[in-house]
């Protein structure tokens, strides 16, 4: 198993953080930048607060909110694949099946931000992931805690409970990261202030497992 391209984050659930190819990277801000105006708006299925989300990939049932479709090239969904397969081996998960089920990409102005929330796919069960794709040269001004800066900032939330417990989480994110988590896992992103953009893609991936055989530890 290749273990150079992550780093893992435990909530009591696991965070992977991965490092996106430069080429995958780039394909999909290239799709994106070029072919907007072509794609599917995402925003009557997400909770986002935010003008401009559209679909790059959808196979879930087609219904009055998407349509099945797919922008994205073979090689692209097979990096997606890998990672998913990754994370749920080195969670020693066993008996799964797996199915790609969206991608879409969230880009935020200045003042919008993400709600938290959790995801779903064509199933309650499965994975899901954050893709920094272009970040704002600033958040913008701090309005207090400026030690302690929040603008624009991702931030995911443990379902662990007790002393001691790290449950909340908020990486320093950088163009190029890739974070995988499990959909009940609750997460959102902060407004921030002034020019710019700050583009993310998200990637739900179906998990069909047996959880009586997958639930201890080993």
């Amino acid at each position: 198993m290749n273990t150079s391209d992550f780093s893992f984050i435990f909530l009591g659930q696991s965070v992977l953080k991965y490092k996106v190819p430069f080429d995958v990277y780039t394909t999909i801000n290239d799709i994106y930048e070029k072919r907007r105006h072509e794609l599917y708006p995402a925003n009557k299925q997400l909770v986002g607060k935010i003008e401009n989300e559209h679909s790059l990939f959808f196979d879930g049932k087609s219904n009055n909110k998407m349509k099945s479709h797919r922008h994205l090239p073979e090689d692209v969904m097979q990096w997606f694949w890998q990672k998913f397969k990754h994370y749920l081996d080195w969670n020693k998960t066993y008996d799964y099946k797996m199915h790609l089920n969206s991608v879409w990409v969230n880009e935020m102005k200045e003042h919008e931000y993400n709600p938290i929330h959790v995801h779903q796919g064509s199933m309650f069960t499965g994975l899901s992931s954050v893709m920094i794709l272009k970040l704002p040269e600033s958040y913008g001004v701090e309005y207090s805690a400026s030690d302690k800066p929040m603008n624009g900032q991702l931030q995911i939330l443990g379902n662990s409970s007790g002393q001691f417990c790290n449950t909340d989480y908020t990486p320093n994110v950088q163009e190029g990261d890739f974070y995988i988590f499990p959909y009940d896992m609750r997460h959102g992103v902060n407004p921030f202030n002034g020019t710019g953009l700050r583009r993310t893609l998200s990637c739900n991936c179906d998990v069909d497992y047996d959880p009586i055989r997958n639930r201890s530890a080993t």
